[in-house]
């Protein structure tokens, strides 16, 4: 039960904190959030935890949890690390996946091709990016990337929620990364996913300048 709540918690507060209800800087206090949910500290403590591991939430003062201020490069960087990482895996996934695992993905191309909503499309663009992760049969770039994921999942899910363009151009690049595959071209399947990629750190750094009130530059 503690588990299931502490997933919840975690899902709420990346939710609040991606769609700017919870600014850089505001403090995440054990107790408040306890009484808010109406659970103990045990789960809302496992929640910040999981926060501060996918770089959403950091220690303040007196080392207690805060909402993180990250700088703009250091999104950058983080973009570019999972690009260079997932472009490496998708041509990998270009030549040994099955064919079996080439019809998963065409059909979950499909899907993504029917859908409108933001939320239903997120999962399946995450389903979409797990095969071909599964298809490249390389565990240690694997491990790799899903120690990224986790950073940065939750930031590209708010493109779909925030940028109703997104989930149009999301779907044409997921179509010539699956002609790519299919081709068994590595060379073109690593472009179109590193692109891919950076149309999502484009998309979000264009919502997160919308909300500097100054118009000076992005506030993370």
């Amino acid at each position: 039960m503690a588990i299931r709540a502490a997933d919840s918690i975690f899902e709420t507060l990346i939710d609040e904190i991606m769609a700017g209800q919870m600014v850089p800087g505001e403090p995440l206090v054990e107790q408040t959030l306890a009484e808010q949910f109406g659970v103990s500290r045990t789960p809302v403590r496992e929640a910040l935890h999981r926060l501060e591991q996918a770089c959403l939430a950091e220690r303040g003062a007196r080392r207690a949890f805060v909402v993180r201020r990250m700088a703009p490069e250091d999104l950058a960087e983080l973009f570019e690390a999972t690009g260079e990482i997932e472009s490496t895996l998708a041509a990998l996934a270009a030549k040994r996946m099955s064919e079996i695992e080439r019809r998963k993905l065409e059909t979950v191309l499909d899907e993504g091709d029917a859908c409108d909503d933001p939320a239903a499309y997120s999962e399946i663009n995450s389903r979409f990016h797990e095969i071909i992760k599964s298809g490249a049969r390389n565990s240690i770039l694997a491990s790799t990337l899903d120690e990224l994921n986790l950073r940065t999942l939750a930031w590209r899910a708010a493109n779909f929620r925030e940028d109703s363009r997104r989930l149009a151009s999301s779907r044409v690049e997921h179509r010539g990364i699956t002609q790519a595959i299919l081709s068994q071209d590595a060379d073109t399947t690593r472009r179109q996913m590193c692109s891919h990629v950076a149309s999502s750190y484009i998309v979000l750094s264009d919502i997160l300048a919308r909300r500097s009130p100054d118009r000076s530059g992005p506030q993370f």
